[in-house]
């Protein structure tokens, strides 16, 4: 099993920048592929990021794609998400998620393990 814990939330003007991170538990890291998942209020999860195990390959919704950047260091049992021109309608919940497969996955059903979550607010 692996505990995450997100940090690095808060309230950003649009246009601004956030980096979130997730620290995870256990010296198993580097096992599980991760992923970045957001929620806003009467909206569903939706996937943001995900990256495989050692980093070799990442993958992006088309609606972040060239503005968000996921990363992970295994040393330090953590994954990152660089969030640049933020917008308002990103403002949500962000969560981050860990499987033990190594194949991308964009639906929330595929990852086992989650996060508390991080609020994102992104004014106008």
């Amino acid at each position: 099993q692996v505990q995450l814990v997100e940090s690095g939330g808060g309230l950003v003007q649009a246009g601004g920048s956030l980096r979130l991170s997730c620290a995870a538990s256990g010296r198993t890291f580097s096992s599980y592929l991760m992923g970045w998942f957001r929620q806003a209020p009467g909206k569903e999860r939706e996937f943001v990021a995900a990256i495989s195990r050692f980093g070799a390959s990442t993958y992006y919704a088309d609606s972040v794609k060239g503005r968000f950047t996921i990363s992970r260091d295994n040393t330090k049992n953590t994954m990152y998400l660089q969030m640049n021109s933020l917008k308002p309608e990103e403002t949500a919940v962000y969560y981050c998620a860990a499987r033990k497969m190594n194949t991308i996955e964009t639906q929330p059903g595929g990852y086992a393990y989650w996060g508390q979550g991080t609020q994102v607010t992104v004014s106008s």
